[in-house]
C-alpha cells in the first residue's frame, strides 16, 4: 500500500510537468530563503524557507526563462529548459556593506505608537495578490533617535455566514498566510534601499483577530531622519505547520478549450483608511523586472473602487522607542 500512494505521487507531479528546484547561497550552501522567481511577463511564485520551489511548464509553457532576485544577492537569468535541481545565487557584497551595525542601547526611551486604522467592512479592503507589495511611508517627526519595535497590520475577517457578518461573535473564515515585510529608507518620496537585509515574514490566521502585531524590536531598524517605508506582500497560503505551500498566482478556469487566467486573492483582506491625511501609501508589482513603486491615488491608478470611495492609505501602525539625550 505505501509504495502504491508513492507511484501515485510520482505519476501526479510528473503529469502535471512540475520541477522542484532549490535556491542555495553560492557561498555557504545555506537555503535562500523567499526567493523571488519572476517569470518576465508579470507571474512568478516565491521559494519557500528552504529556498525550494516549484514551476509547472504544462500551466506555463511558453516560459523560457526564470529572473530570481532576493535580497542581499545578484539577480540570475536561467533558462527553464532542462531547469537543474539546485541553483546559487551570489552574494552581493555591495549592498551588504551598506548595512549599518548598532551596539545594543543602554539608554532610558520612552514608548511611542501610531495607532493603526481598523475595519471590518469588506467594501473598504483590498484584496490582496502575490504579485502586489503595499508600502506605507512613516515621518520622522523630530531629531530624536528612534528604533522601531512593533509593526501592527490590520486585517479584516470574514464571516462564514455572510448574513451574521455584522456581528462581532460570527464564526470567522479561516485561513493561513504567509506575509513577508521589507522596511526602505526614503528615496525623494518613494521606497528605497532596504534598511534590513534580513528576511522579516510572519503567519497570520484568523485567530489574530483585527490587527497582527510584529515584534521585530531584535532587528534594530532605527529610524532614519526622512522617515521610512514599511512594506507588506503576500507569499501565499501555508499548511498548518506554517510551511508554505506552492500556491498559483492565477487560477485557470477552462473556457471553450481555451484556459482563462483569474488573478488569485488570499484571505485575509487589508482594510483601507480615508483617515490619513495625504496620500502614503503606495504599489508595485513584484514580478516585473525594473519594477516601479506608484503612489496609491487618484490619477495613477484606474479603476479603483477603494480610491473612488477615497480610500487612499492602508491604516498601518508602528510602535517605536525614543531614546533620551544622554
Amino acid at each position: 500500500m505505501h509504495k502504491q500512494v508513492i507511484l501515485i505521487v510520482f505519476l501526479f507531479y510528473s503529469v502535471l510537468g512540475f520541477s522542484q528546484t532549490k535556491i542555495i547561497d553560492s557561498q555557504t550552501k545555506y537555503p535562500v530563503s523567499y526567493a523571488t522567481i519572476s517569470f518576465g511577463d508579470g507571474q512568478g511564485v516565491f521559494a519557500d524557507d528552504e529556498g525550494q520551489f516549484h514551476f509547472t511548464s504544462k500551466i506555463y509553457p511558453d516560459i523560457d526563462s526564470l529572473f530570481i532576485s532576493a535580497l542581499g544577492f545578484k539577480d540570475l537569468n536561467i533558462s527553464t529548459k532542462n531547469l537543474q535541481s539546485t541553483l546559487e545565487l551570489t552574494p552581493h557584497v555591495d549592498q551588504l556593506d551598506e548595512v549599518t551595525v548598532r551596539a545594543k542601547l543602554d539608554r532610558k526611551y520612552k514608548e511611542e505608537s501610531i495607532e493603526p486604522y481598523l475595519d471590518d467592512d469588506y467594501y473598504k479592503c483590498w484584496l490582496p495578490t502575490i504579485e502586489s507589495e503595499i508600502a506605507v511611508y512613516f515621518k520622522n517627526p523630530d531629531a530624536k533617535l528612534k528604533q522601531l519595535s512593533e509593526i501592527h497590520f490590520p486585517i479584516a475577517l470574514e464571516s462564514v455566514d455572510w448574513k451574521k457578518r455584522h456581528k462581532s461573535n460570527a464564526e470567522k473564515k479561516p485561513f493561513s498566510t504567509l506575509f513577508k515585510v521589507n522596511i526602505y529608507y526614503n528615496d525623494n518620496g518613494l521606497p528605497g534601499k532596504p534598511l534590513s537585509y534580513q528576511n522579516i515574514v510572519f503567519r497570520a490566521t484568523e485567530k489574530d483577530g483585527d490587527a497582527f502585531t510584529l515584534d521585530i524590536s531584535a532587528y534594530d531598524i532605527y529610524i532614519p531622519e526622512s522617515g521610512l517605508f514599511v512594506s507588506l506582500q503576500v507569499l501565499g497560503y501555508t499548511d498548518k505547520a506554517g510551511k508554505l505551500l506552492p500556491n498559483k498566482k492565477y487560477k485557470e478556469i477552462k473556457s471553450r478549450g481555451q484556459t482563462v487566467r483569474i488573478p488569485t486573492n488570499f484571505r485575509p483582506l487589508l482594510p483601507f483608511t480615508d483617515e490619513i491625511s495625504g496620500n502614503n501609501t503606495f504599489i508595485k508589482r513584484v514580478f516585473v523586472q525594473g519594477n516601479q513603486w506608484i503612489q496609491f491615488k487618484k490619477g495613477n491608478i484606474k479603476d479603483s473602487s477603494l480610491l473612488k470611495a477615497g480610500l487612499n492609505n492602508y491604516g498601518m501602525g508602528i510602535t517605536f522607542k525614543v531614546y533620551k539625550d544622554e
